[in-house]
């Protein structure tokens, strides 16, 4: 096959390019609503079920994130050889199912293999996703494009936030599964009918390969980088602060503010859709806009570096303040600094990898982030917050404030790490020029 002919042959344009960052918005959106649906629902299920937080952190981070790393690898490699369209499609399919069938769970052991079922599914869609996106987009707007794109994260949050503390008020926590999980049939026959399959290296106007390397090959030269190395530890240990932290704000909002869970579906979904939104894609504009007007991309890095340094501070206010309304403007702004990282992130390992290892370099780096942030942000936190309440508890307090108090101070504690990230994400910036890819 003339793979230079046929890159020729694909002509797309300017609007059909945004018109693909919008869809994949739209997907990633569903994916974060199907994943974060049961964040909201926390508190009815354990009213109903009488599961420990060490319990709800396990349903909300390890659970899923087990399957959706690891599967993520073989899923990857897949994409860097087949047709990555067809596997976001099949993907939204498996886990919109799996997420419905979680409204029938009668068990924990019924819930955690929902939660499995999700992961499963959601492990096919940012890998292939991304590579899509490095194929339409050149260097120059990559990083907004990949902003744009995990804007969906906070877009999902906002929708199953809302649409989740609404129908569990009215009708119940089982019923808000079935109406976020059912509309993905529709959204991937979309995907399967409107979105095409670029040529690989389409954007950077070079012929790939015409096979992916050996696995051990891009495993060897990714370690090797000193840029991916930090990178990787930066993001994971943001995410392990994030995963744990916005896995515990509903918990947080309703034992120590006392507000109610339909009150507090309204108050994160306006936090994720404001802050969470408009963070993701300040991350992106103002990491382009740096690197591009200074002409050094170690600006791709310095920008989440920073917000995630001034996110410390203004977390740890938000966290002790006694004042509940002071608590909710703290948590707008927060967020925004808290989120600037995603897509310099993701955009960052494009520059070091080539055009058929994309996909596979995203699902690296997502292991190492999910099995680190999801998998024991969530734990983590769930599990000193109870050790703590114990402490409370021992030291003569009622069980309710002892309960608030545990929580709270367990979120004190985890977001502190991001000083640690804050670190090694300018320690990627040092060598990120010399580790890049440059065709």
């Amino acid at each position: 096959m003339n793979t230079g002919s046929k890159t020729e042959a694909f002509q797309v344009g300017s609007r059909y390019r945004w018109y693909v960052v919008w869809l994949l918005f739209l997907v990633y959106v569903l994916n974060f609503v199907d994943r974060q649906i049961l964040i909201i629902l926390m508190e009815p299920i354990r009213l109903e079920f009488g599961f420990s937080d060490k319990q709800l952190g396990l349903l909300g981070g390890l659970a899923f994130a087990l399957l959706y790393s690891t599967l993520g690898i073989p899923i990857a490699r897949l994409a860097d050889r087949a047709n990555r369209v067809n596997i976001i499609s099949i993907s939204i399919l498996v886990w919109s199912l799996a997420t419905a069938l979680t409204g029938l769970a009668r068990n924990f052991t019924h819930l955690l293999l929902a939660r499995i079922a999700v992961g499963v599914g959601e492990a096919g869609c940012s890998p292939p996703a991304y590579s899509l996106l490095a194929d339409y987009f050149r260097k120059e707007q990559r990083t907004t494009a990949f902003s744009i794109y995990s804007m969906g994260i906070y877009g999902g949050i906002f929708v199953g936030y809302l649409v989740g503390a609404i129908v569990a008020e009215y009708h119940g926590w089982r019923a808000a599964f079935w109406v976020v999980g059912l509309p993905g049939i529709a959204l991937a026959l979309l995907v399967k009918l409107t979105l095409r399959e670029p040529p690989r290296g389409l954007a950077d106007g070079a012929a790939p390969a015409p096979s992916p390397p050996p696995m051990k090959e891009v495993l060897r030269r990714l370690a090797g980088k000193r840029s991916f190395q930090h990178l990787a530890f930066a993001a994971a240990l943001h995410a392990f602060v994030g995963y744990g932290v916005s896995g515990f704000h509903p918990s947080f909002l309703i034992r120590t503010h006392q507000f109610s869970v339909a009150e507090t579906g309204l108050i994160l979904s306006m936090v994720a859709a404001v802050s969470g939104i408009g963070g993701t894609w300040l991350g992106g504009y103002l990491s382009d806009r740096f690197t591009n007007w200074r002409k050094d991309i170690r600006w791709q890095l310095w920008v989440p570096g920073i917000a995630t340094l001034i996110n410390v501070p203004v977390a740890l206010l938000a966290y002790t303040h006694p004042d509940r309304y002071a608590v909710i403007a703290l948590l707008f702004v927060s967020l925004v600094f808290g989120v600037m990282y995603l897509g310099p992130t993701f955009a960052t390992i494009q520059r070091l990898v080539s055009a058929r290892e994309r996909a596979l370099g995203s699902a690296l780096l997502l292991l190492v982030i999910n099995l680190v942030g999801l998998g024991l942000g969530p734990w983590l936190v769930g599990a000193v917050s109870d050790a703590m309440n114990q402490v409370y508890l021992a030291d003569g307090g009622a069980a309710a404030t002892a309960k608030a108090q545990g929580l709270r101070t367990a979120l004190a504690i985890m977001v502190c790490v991001n000083v640690w990230s804050f670190v090694h994400y300018m320690l990627a910036a040092r060598t990120l020029e010399q580790d890049s890819i440059t065709s």
